[in-house]
């Protein structure tokens, strides 16, 4: 199994309600390595994702304050299995996330 270091989303602006930002493909495995949270804005503004459908149970941060003009990096190994989804949002559009790591090719 070749792993392949890869850029799995962004960079790209949250929006206000949680959307899927990738899915694992089926012959797949995904270890996301690295999430990376920039605000750009004036403001403070809130951060959440999860790994799996939005809900309390299973998000990896929940309305996590980041700071204007500030980023925000999340060093991790979180293992994604064929069809699971990851999923974020922001308090506000201005939010720029990009999330790399690694594909795992099956087989």
């Amino acid at each position: 199994m070749a792993r392949i270091p890869t850029r799995l989303y962004g960079p790209a602006a949250l929006t206000t309600s949680a959307a899927t930002k990738f899915t694992v493909a089926a012959s797949e495995k995904n270890i996301i390595r690295h999430i990376h949270v920039y605000n750009p804005s004036g403001g403070s503004l809130n951060f959440t994702c999860s790994i799996g459908a939005d809900a309390t149970g299973t998000r990896l941060f929940d309305v996590f304050p980041i700071a204007a003009n500030s980023t925000f990096d999340h060093f991790c190994y979180y293992d994604l299995d064929a069809a699971e989804i990851f999923q974020a949002l922001g308090s506000g559009t201005a939010l720029v996330i990009t999330v790399s790591g690694d594909r795992v090719v099956l087989g």
